[in-house]
């Protein structure tokens, strides 16, 4: 099969020839030893621990040789930035286009992570305060080059936007602040209300203007959502489908109009959203996070198959960092027998961590290529 008919036979439910690696993510680090253990040359330009890893890669033209090198069959597509000139610090730290300041900590020796040091949005409790504030919109982007990037990438899978695109509650928790954005959802304030509709209405625009200038050459738009703790829900689904669902609706409607389909990122225990994501339109959810209760692959197999498609499930907490190649392997086949007729995309549970041996990684990219 070639990509773009193995990639249809996964999502239709037709029975593929076999599955597909998931799109990638990693701390810096782990792409330094990736591309070391590939023997790509590479370059750094800074500290290593201090590039943001939204930068993922460090060296683009490396990134690329090391994707084609693993079989990568899913390439990403973003318009450029042209907005406000974000300033840097000496510091290390950056500003992003909601006003938050961002910065890396180091966590010992599990990595560094980026960390937001400046909440623009934390003491405000008006929305008349909110009203005199700047907010990004889709014109601080260019997409004359959509159509071209995604010509560059015939023949992959073409992925738009990403896990910070919507992203409500983590993302207005960046300039707001984590608690106050659960205490926001639950009293249902005003100034939460208000920030979800701007950043509602800026994915949307740019959403909409990536599909035009893409001339139906997008195969999936990608959003993100953390709807889970290890646990549980992080908020009542009710409260979801009040506050959140509506735009959501909207969104994955705006993208199948343009032919695409719509993947979800979302850590944690989030079964009981399923049933909600699946009635919104949601084609695809990642990251599966196997080790968060109730979300067992089996247990979504025997629920959720031929309702929505899974991506994901091979655990960055467990399998990836204490696993064996052989206990990736027989992994691996659990998931090509349970899903033998389509529905996953087989990847990482989230950001690949520096604590994973490479071999590890090299085992389940072998076993996801191997047929049958």
């Amino acid at each position: 099969m070639t990509t773009k008919q193995r990639f249809n036979a996964i999502t239709n439910f037709s029975s593929p020839d076999r599955p597909m690696l998931s799109p990638l993510e990693a701390q810096n680090r782990v792409w330094a030893k990736l591309y070391e253990r590939f023997q790509i040359p590479y370059q750094v330009n800074g500290d290593i621990d201090t590039i943001p890893t939204q930068y993922s890669g460090l060296d683009w033209h490396a990134h690329q040789v090391f994707m084609s090198k693993i079989g990568m069959e899913f390439r990403g597509v973003y318009p450029k930035y042209i907005g406000p000139k974000l300033k840097t610090y000496d510091d290390g730290s950056w500003d992003g286009i909601w006003g938050e300041r961002w910065k890396q900590s180091r966590y010992s020796s599990s990595g560094t992570y980026e960390e937001t040091i400046f909440l623009p949005f934390a003491e405000i409790d008006s929305v008349t305060d909110l009203k005199a504030m700047q907010f990004p919109c889709a014109d601080w982007f260019d997409y004359n080059e959509i159509e071209t990037l995604c010509d560059m990438n015939d023949g992959h899978i073409i992925i738009a936007e990403g896990p910070g695109s919507a992203d409500f509650i983590n993302g207005i928790a960046f300039g707001r602040g984590v608690e106050q954005v659960l205490i926001d959802i639950a009293t249902e304030d005003p100034v939460y209300l208000y920030l979800v509709e701007k950043r509602f209405e800026y994915t949307y625009e740019r959403v909409k203007r990536t599909l035009e200038a893409a001339k139906r050459k997008i195969d999936i738009v990608r959003f993100g959502e953390d709807l889970g703790t290890q646990l549980a829900p992080i908020i009542n689904p009710e409260s979801f489908k009040k506050i959140h669902a509506p735009k959501y609706r909207m969104l994955f409607e705006l993208v199948h109009l343009y032919g695409a389909k719509t993947m979800l990122h979302s850590c944690g225990s989030v079964r009981s959203f399923i049933p909600i994501l699946i009635d919104l339109g949601l084609d695809i959810l990642e990251v599966v996070q196997v080790d968060a209760k109730d979300m067992d692959i089996k247990g979504l197999h025997k629920d959720f198959h031929k309702k929505i498609i899974f991506s994901g499930s091979m655990s960055v907490q467990s399998l990836l960092v204490r696993g064996s190649p052989e206990e990736i392997k027989t992994e691996i086949n659990l998931r090509k027998e349970l899903f033998h007729d389509g529905g996953l995309i087989i990847g990482p549970t989230n950001i690949m961590q520096v604590d994973m041996p490479i071999e590890n990684f090299i085992a389940m990219c072998d076993s996801i290529k191997e047929s049958g």
